[in-house]
């Protein structure tokens, strides 16, 4: 049986990019723990922030080493391969940050995300197709969470959440 790098857990969203039925999807399920633990227990925008910058940060080089090992070992051959969700991960809590919790601000924020990042409307398709590698990967799912977190603010300020 062939193991995996370490790395890869991380961008396979501990495996649950894996799941034959929307990986991303599944992958962003998987990262409401870290949200819920970053809100609920630690309850601190600074460490919530360094955290999400972290993953930002870091996620360049781990999806891009990660999505060229997947290709070389004769696995996806996608330049972005939906088993890879660490970008999810970084959209979540892009949407999420500095917003207030809820249990429907984490409903529609979720919601939200998926919806722009599954649709993909101009300028993130854009960036989608022409964008690629690490940067690519993240980048589309950045571009996502930004109108997502726009809205959910929206809805916060309107009174609908």
């Amino acid at each position: 049986m062939h193991s995996r790098p370490w790395y890869h857990w991380l961008a396979l969203g501990g495996g649950s990019g894996l799941s034959p039925i929307l990986p991303g999807t599944m992958g962003t399920i998987a990262a409401i723990p870290l949200y819920l633990l970053l809100a609920l227990v630690v309850q601190n925008n600074v460490v919530y922030t360094l955290v999400l910058v972290a993953i930002i940060a870091v996620g360049p080089w781990l999806c891009g080493q990660t999505a060229r090992e997947m290709q070389n070992g004769g696995g996806m051959r996608a330049l972005d391969p939906p088993a890879i969700v660490w970008d999810e991960w970084a959209g979540l809590l892009l949407t999420l940050w500095l917003v207030p919790f809820s249990w429907w601000t984490l409903l529609a924020g979720f919601l939200l995300f998926r919806f722009f990042d599954m649709l993909k409307p101009w300028p993130i398709s854009w960036l989608d197709k022409h964008i690629h590698g690490g940067t690519g990967i993240m980048l589309d799912d950045l571009a996502a969470a930004i109108p997502a977190l726009i809205l959910l603010r929206l809805m916060l300020w309107g009174g609908w959440l």
